[in-house]
């Protein structure tokens, strides 16, 4: 009787390699996405330096190299943090709060944010006290790049208002416009490292935090 020749440790670690990296490319592009806070947009709710994990698989995942999506299992809702893409720059990544949904009247008067005409509270605000100048402002956005005083506006079928929590030093749905709901990459899902950019020191208090 014959025996199997035994594989030879090159190709055997080989295998082992592939099947890893087939199954990081599988997550990474149904399930989860790993994705670094870059600004100071979304303070003091996110800081620069977090590293997180984003639910691709709550909102359906879209296949890569097609315009398929997923089931998803819900759609996203007020207070959550998403990561999307803006439909006129669709390589770049940002991070923001989902205020208004699909039906929604969004205005905001003096920095408080109305909802279908009742004031919100918003705990994990923050506000400098001063407005940035906007990079970019959609034209079609009426009243767009006053970051104080905007709308009324009512959200479109299929699309959301989204804004940063540090109101002041974000650029978002009161300069950029809606999001469409195919922009929408997943939902920021917990912080799993965390490093302060000046001390280079991590902060490991923050490792493992849920977002919310």
């Amino acid at each position: 009787m014959k025996l199997k020749k035994k594989k030879g440790f090159i190709r055997e670690w080989t295998e082992v390699i592939g099947g890893a990296v087939i199954l990081f490319l599988f997550l990474r592009a149904f399930f989860f996405q790993a994705f670094q806070i870059p600004s100071e947009s979304m303070e003091d709710t996110l800081l620069v330096g977090d590293y997180l994990f984003v639910n691709k698989f709550i909102y359906g995942a879209q296949v890569p190299f097609t315009d398929i999506r997923l089931p998803d299992l819900r759609e996203p809702k007020r207070g959550d943090i998403v990561v999307f893409t803006y439909p006129e720059d669709g390589r770049t990544t940002y991070i923001k709060r989902v205020i208004g949904t699909p039906g929604d009247t969004v205005e905001i008067k003096d920095k408080v944010v109305y909802i279908n005409g009742e004031a919100t509270e918003e705990s994990f605000t923050k506000h400098l006290g001063r407005t940035f100048k906007p990079e970019y402002r959609d034209p079609r956005v009426r009243g767009g790049g006053n970051m104080h005083f905007f709308g009324p506006v009512t959200i479109e079928e299929g699309h959301y208002f989204l804004m940063g929590d540090n109101r002041d030093n974000s650029q978002d749905s009161r300069v950029r416009g809606q999001v469409p709901f195919e922009e929408i990459r997943g939902k920021a899902s917990f912080i799993y490292f965390s490093i302060n950019r000046d001390s280079k020191m991590p902060r490991f208090s923050r490792i493992g935090d849920l977002i919310r």
